[in-house]
């Protein structure tokens, strides 16, 4: 797999850019850019290692959510195996769906719980990030308009939903509901999404698994397709999806492993 750079935040405000050795100030690599998205739109050009500065290990790093998110479009059901799962048969268009900005929550959490359901699932997905504005982008532009990868925690109350499909944006907006980081992973190229897997871990127990090619429709047509119906803009984010979903209790720790882009994790209280 290419080699990436990794994009973040902590939890102070300091912009961070780095790779599996650790962490620099995004300042020290890139002077002319204090801005996460922007920065990992120019991956290719960052050298850290000639940076004048030492790297701080991930696990001596608090992080925040990496950047400013714009808009958050998610999308249901784009897995195979899931959907046969739960009886749904393969939609013809992607199933989409937006969360408010509210929803968000930095790595780590928590996750609350609201008090309206009683039962709420989480699953990880992997999101793709975008850094340039575009409309009607083919699938071929992907790596133009794409800053980066990111793994997400997303979360439904499931028995709310299950009263009625259209109480969807409903069950999906409580607050913390959406978790973000714990960096965006730049380049974005198509040749690394061959290589990426997705898991949804529960205490330490992996309750779902599965590549990208199990997938509906690939982020490259998840972009295509969403670039169709709205301008995409600078650190809007498109959720691809997740292998499965697991129910959540308080004390619980749930994580999104995404293979070649990072581990976020968040307990839940």
């Amino acid at each position: 797999m290419t080699a990436h750079l990794r994009f973040a935040t902590d939890v102070t405000g300091r912009r961070l850019v780095g790779d599996a050795d650790g962490f620099i100030p995004l300042s020290a690599a890139a002077p002319d850019c204090d801005d996460i998205v922007t920065a990992a739109q120019q991956a290719a050009s960052i050298d850290i290692d000639a940076a004048p500065a030492a790297k701080m290990p991930a696990d001596e790093l608090q992080f925040g959510i990496p950047f400013t998110p714009g808009k958050l479009w998610g999308i249901g059901l784009n897995y195979a195996d899931h959907a046969a799962d739960l009886d749904e048969t393969r939609p013809a268009e992607p199933a989409s769906f937006m969360k408010p900005q509210t929803a968000l929550a930095p790595p780590g959490g928590p996750i609350r719980l609201p008090e309206q359901s009683d039962r709420v699932t989480a699953e990880a997905e992997l999101a793709i990030v975008i850094g340039r504005t575009c409309t009607d982008v083919s699938v071929t532009e992907f790596a133009d308009v794409v800053a980066g990868f990111v793994p997400v925690i997303d979360m439904t109350a499931e028995d709310i939903l299950q009263r009625n499909p259209r109480f969807l944006t409903r069950s999906k907006s409580f607050d913390s509901f959406l978790v973000v980081g714990p960096w965006m992973t730049a380049p974005a190229t198509t040749d690394t999404l061959e290589e990426m897997n997705v898991e949804t871990v529960i205490n330490d127990e992996v309750v779902a698994k599965n590549g990208l090619d199990a997938m509906h429709f690939s982020p490259p047509e998840l972009l295509s397709f969403h670039s169709s119906v709205m301008t995409l803009e600078p650190g809007d984010i498109i959720s691809t999806g997740t292998p499965g979903a697991g129910v959540i209790r308080s004390g619980d720790v749930v994580e999104a492993r995404v293979h070649g882009v990072g581990t976020l994790s968040a307990g839940v209280k």
